[in-house]
């Protein structure tokens, strides 16, 4: 009997003890992204949808922490922690991609797109998955799904810039991807490489007269404070790139897989609609936050993609490599299909 009661006890000690099933199989995925933690913009919008649809769709089992605004780090930072795995998943342009993974400057080809359909079926096309397989094998960062960064157009607050002669002698920044300085300096402008979070102070002490963004990220840091002109001439269709540590992504059971995977291309809808919104409707919103707005035509902008394409697929050419600038201009050409 002294001995039942023992092991009855001894059993009784061990279930207390031991954690709850649900606790010992919960994972937490720290999710960063850069744009203010507002729900205006798109990526803190998606990061919640996210959220609210990986930690139902696994029962909790995946708890979602979102790191907005760059608390996690600057760009290099950030991919350098998703690369070693000290991060789970972030949100991050294409210019912070490329600190770990140069290829996906070809991105940064300008005029490449008809418009914003055009643009995602190539992203979504067979050439979006063998580039994202490749980025997995080399970095050991998985590419869940490419949404946008908006159309960039050139900004500044010393002239309306009408024509390519306008960006002679100019004084541009870029995010620190050199596609982009090849980009600006093919039309005459000189490029100066700073850090996102640094780009406001850089406008406000006049180190550079302009910059190239979108609207979305023209809004996010409120940009419109320091630059009067701009002129919607669409030189790039730039993304934000849905990444996960592959490692941490294979740890995950087949079904909590799934459930990151599903929440990926929910909250790329949500960022691709609103950031596209917001370049259509670019020229109310900005005239309303003071800009003078320039529009050009097509004519123009023939003008600025034969002055501007050619030096930049022939930079991708021989530092990036053909083979990536031939798969996607072939995708492009074929409307990704």
């Amino acid at each position: 009997m002294t001995t039942r009661l023992a092991l009855a006890a001894l059993a009784a000690f061990v279930a207390l003890a031991a954690p709850p099933p649900a606790l010992a199989q919960e994972k937490v995925l720290k999710y960063a992204h850069f744009q203010p933690a507002r729900d205006d913009q798109p990526k803190h919008r998606a990061a919640l949808a996210f959220k609210e649809h990986v930690e139902r769709a696994t029962n909790g089992q995946v708890k979602v922490q979102i790191f907005p605004a760059g608390q996690f780090g600057k760009d290099q930072e950030t991919m350098e922690g998703l690369r070693l795995g000290t991060l789970e998943m972030a949100v991050a342009h294409d210019g912070a991609i490329a600190t770990v993974h140069k290829p996906i400057g070809v991105l940064g080809i300008p005029f490449l797109f008809n418009d914003h359909a055009h643009a995602w079926r190539v992203y979504d096309s067979k050439w979006g998955a063998d580039f994202a397989e490749d980025m997995r094998k080399k970095t050991g960062i998985r590419m869940l799904a490419l949404a946008d960064n908006g159309i960039r157009h050139f900004t500044n607050n010393a002239r309306p810039i009408r024509s390519p002669d306008d960006m002679k002698g100019l004084k541009i920044r870029i995010q620190p991807s050199p596609v982009f300085k090849a980009l600006v300096e093919s039309l005459g402008a000189s490029a100066s490489a700073i850090p996102w979070a640094e780009l406001p102070t850089a406008l406000q002490g006049r180190v550079v007269d302009g910059q190239e963004n979108s609207v979305t990220n023209i809004l996010a840091a409120s940009l419109f404070q320091y630059q009067k002109h701009i002129t919607l001439n669409g030189h790039v269709y730039s993304v934000h790139a849905y990444l996960i540590n592959d490692r941490f992504f294979a740890g995950l059971t087949p079904d909590q897989q799934r459930a990151v995977l599903d929440g990926a291309k929910i909250a790329r809808d949500i960022h691709r609609k609103m950031t596209s919104d917001q370049d259509l409707a670019a020229k109310k919103i900005l005239s309303e936050k003071g800009m003078q707005v320039t529009e050009i035509d097509a004519a123009t902008v023939a003008a600025f993609r034969k002055l501007a394409q050619p030096p930049v697929v022939a930079w991708a050419n021989q530092e990036i490599g053909k083979d990536y600038v031939d798969a996607l201009l072939a995708a492009v050409k074929q409307g990704g299909s």
